[in-house]
């Protein structure tokens, strides 16, 4: 790991702002491993984007994300972005509220575990999904790792991405989910999964890398960071009062035989509507249909 020209990209405000206060310790035991490094704080939104992209381009080969879920995204999104991209491995210490991915990866939530593995890392490449959509009118495009998905999950962050700042943790994605469950009608598509094309009503589409999503759901429980598919979850037009009965078992994985969820395995997905239809990518909010999905194989380096 000595060898490694290493950037540590620290989001202060992570986990309900207590990155900041986990930090110096952090710091510490890196340092006391061995590991030479350099950090950095984001300051905002995309900012890890950026500080990722740069970093890789001026020739840092090892970059640790220590944050939440959206953390981890960015610091892959700067990483993909940039054209040395097969340069870099990314490390994960997650100090965030969700940690989806990592529990699909393995990677510990115990952050002095955390440091303590980054001293001596094995390498694996992970496929890496990309979705194209649109924001404001405007074509845009973004790497995710773990999920995306279209429909009532996008809506619940879109709601809890405009609530007040004051709420922490996972108060806010557990209001916008309440807020969309009354307020949420399904949605009519015209979606293609590979080369079949169909008309569908859905709840929600998510196209799975990792497992889990929503702090813990195991959404697809087959699902594997390593085959070069998504798991394409389609829960299609549940009523809400099935949903509110069949939404605990999504945390163990047991969804998956209710008749109204159907799993397909596609490396291409794409979605088009007439209704206004949201798109999220590992728990972030980005914009809204129509869009296209597809997984890139073997596409980033993590440390394990």
């Amino acid at each position: 790991m000595a060898a490694l020209k290493t950037k540590v990209i620290v989001n202060p405000v992570a986990g309900s702002r207590t990155t900041y206060r986990k930090w110096p310790m952090i710091n510490e035991l890196l340092q006391s491993g061995g590991m030479p490094f350099e950090y950095q704080y984001t300051e905002g939104i995309g900012h890890a984007i950026e500080l990722a992209r740069e970093a890789t381009a001026s020739g840092y080969q090892f970059l640790v994300a220590v944050g939440g879920d959206g953390t981890v995204n960015e610091v892959a999104n700067g990483i993909m972005l940039s054209k040395d991209a097969s340069e870099a491995t990314i490390g994960i210490i997650s100090t965030g509220t969700g940690g989806d991915f990592i529990r699909t990866a393995g990677i510990t939530k115990d952050y002095v575990k955390a440091c303590a593995s980054l001293h001596e890392i094995k390498k694996r490449m992970i496929d890496v999904g990309v979705v194209e959509y649109v924001k404001d009118g405007q074509p845009c495009q973004r790497y995710f790792i773990n999920s995306a998905g279209v429909g009532f999950d996008a809506q619940a962050i879109e709601a809890a991405s405009r609530l007040p700042k004051i709420f922490g943790g996972t108060v806010p994605y557990v209001l916008g989910l309440l807020q969309s469950i009354v307020r949420y009608k399904n949605r009519n598509i015209n979606v293609c999964v590979g080369e079949m094309c169909d008309e569908r009503k859905v709840l929600t589409m998510v196209m799975a890398n990792g497992c889990y999503f929503g702090g813990g759901m195991c959404i697809a429980p087959q699902a594997d960071i390593y085959d070069g598919f998504f798991d394409v979850v389609c829960v299609g037009d549940i009523n809400k009062f099935d949903l509110l009965k069949t939404f605990p078992k999504i945390y163990k994985g047991t969804h998956i035989t209710h008749p109204m969820v159907k799993i397909e395995k596609a490396s291409s997905i794409e979605i088009k509507s007439s209704d206004r239809v949201f798109i999220q990518a590992d728990g972030e909010f980005l914009g809204e249909c129509p869009a296209s999905f597809r997984i890139i194989p073997a596409a980033l380096s993590l440390a394990l």
